[in-house]
C-alpha cells in the first residue's frame, strides 16, 4: 500500500504542476490575445506599451497597496537614494526666485575642485539659459548629472562679482548621506537622526558612534521620526549593533516564501548602554522592524506616536525595459510575532493611503486614550514580558502628542510656498562673509545670532507678494516658531544639516523628552517594566 500510495504521488504531483502551468499559460495567452485584439482591432489608434503597463498596474492594484509598477525614469529616481552616491558634480542646492542658488558644495566632491562655492547662483548649463525661465528642478537636475568622467559645462553669478564665471567640472561620483545629524545632546548622552536606510547607512552610523564615544558618550537618542524605511538588510545590520549574539532581529514568510530569520551576531558596537528610539506615524518598514526588535527585547525606549504600519515585502522584478515590478511576497514579523502591517482591503489603496487624515481625525496624534487594540494583538517582550501589541505599527512605550498649538494657517502657507527658507537664504547671501567672520564657530552663532525684525519684515514683505493675506493673530502666535525656523535654516546653510537639528530639537518636545527620560534612571527602568 505504502508503494501504491508513493506511486500516485509522484504522479499526482507533476499532474498538479503542469495544470498549474496549463492555467498560466491560458490566463497569459488570454492577456496576449486581449492586447493584440485592441492593438489591430480597436477603433482609434493606441499605444501599445502603454496598455501594457496599464494592464499591469491594474493587476498590482487588487493585491495590496504596497505592489506596484514603475516605470524605468521612476525605477530609477526610486533606487537612487538607497544607492548611496550618484554621479554628478557635487552640489547641496535650492531654486531662489528662479534661480540655482548653491547652498554647500561637497567636500572633495567636483565642483570643490574647481572652486565653486556657497552662495554661487548658476545660471547657466552648457549653454542654455536655467535661471529666471520657471524650469523644473528635475529637468536643472538632469543637466547637471550625468554619467562619471562626462563635462558640463556653467556659468555662475558670484556676490561683488560683476561678469559671470565660467567652470568646467568633469561629473564624479558623489556620496548621497542617509544620517542627516550627529552630536552630543549633553555630556553623556548622543543623538543621531537616520533619515532612511540606505547601503550606506551602516557605516554612516558606525562612524558616527564612534565619534560620539570619544566625546564619553555613555546613552543614545536614535532619531527615526519621519524615516520611511529602506533596505531590509540595513535595518538587520543597524539592530545588530544594539542586541545580544542569537537574539532574533526579524523573521519574514509568506505562503510561497518558507520562513526566513535574522538573528543578532553579537559584534554590536552599542550593546549596552540606554537607549531611546524617537518614532512618529512617518516612521515605517524598516524602521518598525529596528523599533520593533529594539521594543520586543527590552533593550530600549520607544518615544513617540505609533508608527506608519508597512510591513509588507516587496521583491523588486525587473522587466526588459528597465521599468519594475515591486511585489509583495511576504510579511515582516517582530521577534515576539508581531505583525507590523495594518489592515487593509484589497483594491482600496485610496482609503488606505488616507489612513494617517483619519489617524488625526480620531485625535490619535494628539491623545494615547484613543488607541485601541484588540486582546487577540496583545504579546508579551521576551526579557521583562510587558505588554506590547501588534497589527498595525509599532506603539511606543512613552506617547507623545503632537504638537499643534504653534502651527496656524498663516504660517503654514508661508512654509508650503518656501518663503520662510527664501528669506533665510536671502539673508546668508547679503551677509555672508560678515556671519562667516563673526560666527566662526557654531556655539557662538546659537548663543548670539538674533532672528532682527528687518528679516521678519521681508518674510513678511514677500508674503504680500505672493498674495498671501495677513493674519495678525496667527502671525504673533506662530512667530517664535517662525523665528526658530530662520534661524535653524541659516545655520544649516552656514554650517551643516547636523546644526540645523541643534536649533529646532531645543522646541521639539519628543527630543527633550527623551532626554529627560535617558537622565532619570527611575523613569527609564519603569519604561521598561524594570523593578
Amino acid at each position: 500500500m505504502k508503494k501504491i500510495g508513493l506511486y500516485l504521488l509522484l504522479v499526482i504531483c507533476p499532474a498538479m504542476q503542469l495544470s498549474a502551468q496549463d492555467n498560466m499559460n491560458r490566463e497569459a495567452r488570454k492577456l496576449s490575445m486581449a492586447l493584440y485584439a485592441i492593438s489591430n482591432l480597436y477603433v482609434d489608434s493606441t499605444d501599445t506599451e502603454k496598455l501594457a503597463e496599464d494592464a499591469i498596474v491594474g493587476m498590482l492594484e487588487k493585491l495590496d497597496p504596497h505592489s506596484n509598477y514603475l516605470d524605468p525614469e521612476e525605477t530609477k529616481e526610486m533606487t537612487e537614494p538607497l544607492q548611496g552616491n550618484f554621479d554628478g558634480i557635487g552640489i547641496q542646492f535650492n531654486m531662489l526666485t528662479d534661480t540655482l542658488y548653491v547652498i554647500q558644495v561637497i567636500a572633495g566632491g567636483p565642483s570643490e575642485k574647481v572652486g565653486l562655492i556657497a552662495g554661487d547662483r548658476i545660471i547657466m548649463v552648457d549653454d542654455a539659459l536655467i535661471a529666471g525661465v520657471k524650469m523644473k528642478t528635475s529637468d536643472i537636475m538632469k543637466r547637471l548629472r550625468g554619467p562619471k568622467g562626462t563635462e558640463v559645462r556653467i556659468k555662475v553669478l558670484r556676490q561683488n562679482e560683476p561678469e559671470l564665471i565660467a567652470f568646467r567640472i568633469i561629473r564624479g561620483k558623489i556620496p548621497v548621506y542617509s544620517l542627516d545629524a550627529a552630536y552630543m545632546a549633553d555630556k553623556q548622552t548622543g543623538y543621531i537622526k537616520l533619515n532612511r536606510f540606505a547601503i550606506s547607512s551602516t557605516d554612516e552610523f558606525r562612524e558616527a558612534l564612534e565619534k560620539l564615544k570619544k566625546r564619553e558618550m555613555k546613552n543614545l537618542i536614535l532619531d527615526l521620526q519621519g524615516n520611511g524605511g529602506g533596505y531590509l538588510n540595513i535595518a538587520i545590520d543597524m539592530a545588530n549593533e544594539f542586541l545580544g549574539k542569537g537574539r532574533l532581529i526579524v523573521y519574514t514568510e509568506g505562503a510561497k516564501q518558507p520562513r526566513e530569520e535574522a538573528k543578532a551576531t553579537g559584534k554590536g558596537n552599542f550593546e549596552d548602554g540606554r537607549l531611546v528610539v524617537l518614532v512618529d506615524e512617518s516612521s515605517a518598514s524598516a524602521s518598525e522592524i529596528f523599533a520593533g526588535a529594539i521594543q520586543d527585547w527590552d533593550r530600549g525606549v520607544i518615544v513617540g506616536r505609533r508608527t506608519f504600519g508597512k510591513g509588507l515585502v516587496q521583491k523588486p522584478i525587473p522587466l526588459p525595459d528597465g521599468s519594475m515590478i515591486r511585489l509583495t511576497v511576504s510579511r515582516y514579523h517582530t521577534p515576539t510575532g508581531r505583525g507590523i502591517q495594518r489592515p487593509y482591503e484589497n483594491g482600496k489603496k485610496q482609503e488606505y493611503q488616507y489612513d494617517l487624515i483619519d489617524r488625526y481625525n480620531r485625535g490619535e496624534l494628539m491623545s494615547a486614550d484613543s488607541i485601541h487594540f484588540p486582546d487577540s494583538m496583545k504579546y508579551k517582550t521576551l526579557i521583562n514580558n510587558r505588554v506590547v501589541y501588534g497589527g498595525g505599527g509599532i506603539m511606543p512605550d512613552i506617547f507623545i502628542p503632537m504638537d499643534t498649538t504653534r502651527f496656524t494657517d498663516y504660517h503654514r502657507r508661508l512654509v508650503a510656498t518656501g518663503l520662510v527658507n527664501r528669506v533665510s537664504m536671502n539673508y546668508l547671501d547679503q551677509n555672508r562673509k560678515e556671519m562667516t567672520a563673526t560666527y566662526r564657530k557654531f556655539e557662538s552663532y546659537k548663543k548670539s545670532f538674533k532672528i532682527t525684525d528687518d528679516i521678519l519684515q521681508n518674510l513678511l514683505n514677500m508674503a504680500t507678494e505672493e498674495k498671501i493675506e495677513f493674519n495678525e493673530e496667527q502671525y504673533t502666535h506662530s512667530k517664535p516658531l517662525i523665528k526658530l525656523q530662520i534661524k535653524a535654516l541659516i545655520a544649516r546653510d552656514l554650517y551643516e544639516m547636523t546644526e540645523y537639528f541643534r536649533i529646532m530639537n531645543d522646541d521639539n518636545p519628543g527630543y527633550l523628552e527623551a532626554l529627560r527620560i535617558i537622565n532619570d534612571k527611575k523613569t527609564y527602568d519603569k519604561a521598561l517594566g524594570i523593578k
